[in-house]
């Protein structure tokens, strides 16, 4: 019997990318999984492209540290109304605490500011003991103050 060694993980200092997914990295993209304990701050990735398939202003791609999938990303973008929304934003447990979320959420606001008439990012997060609010706000999200559908809506302004 052939046993799987796993994969090693990539360093630090990887190149980061967003890249589509396609019907060869589909797979990939679908077994990323957060931490146990992390399920209610995002959906799966299954449940995700599910979504965009079916939404026009959806943009979604996979994070990449070098040639490993790391993580997910997707945003609801309209701009003709100038709304920017980071829909949904995930890295795989294996790869968290390396700084791949960190990095790769730059690279996401700074495609944002480049989009027509974008002067801001806004996203929503749950707030819980273990919530992603502390990391967004490392980034330079602030927290409205605001509530909406049970999660806190945060912005990062231009």
């Amino acid at each position: 019997m052939k046993t799987q060694t796993p994969e090693p993980l990539p360093r630090r200092d990887a190149m980061l990318s967003l890249r589509e997914v396609t019907t060869d990295t589909l797979g990939k993209i679908l077994r990323l999984r957060v931490n146990p304990g992390q399920e209610e701050f995002v959906a799966d990735n299954a449940t995700s492209i599910a979504e965009a398939h079916f939404e026009p202003h959806a943009w979604f791609r996979a994070i990449y540290a070098d040639e490993t999938p790391v993580g997910f990303v997707m945003l609801y973008i309209d701009e003709e109304k100038s709304i920017y929304y980071l829909w949904r934003f995930m890295i795989d447990k294996r790869y968290q605490h390396l700084g791949f979320g960190h990095r790769a959420l730059r690279q996401v606001i700074d495609y944002v500011r480049t989009l027509p008439k974008a002067k801001e990012l806004s996203a929503s997060c749950v707030l819980a003991e273990g919530g992603p609010l502390p990391f967004y706000k490392k980034l330079g999200f602030e927290d409205t103050g605001i509530d909406d559908d049970d999660e806190r809506v945060i912005v990062h302004r231009f």
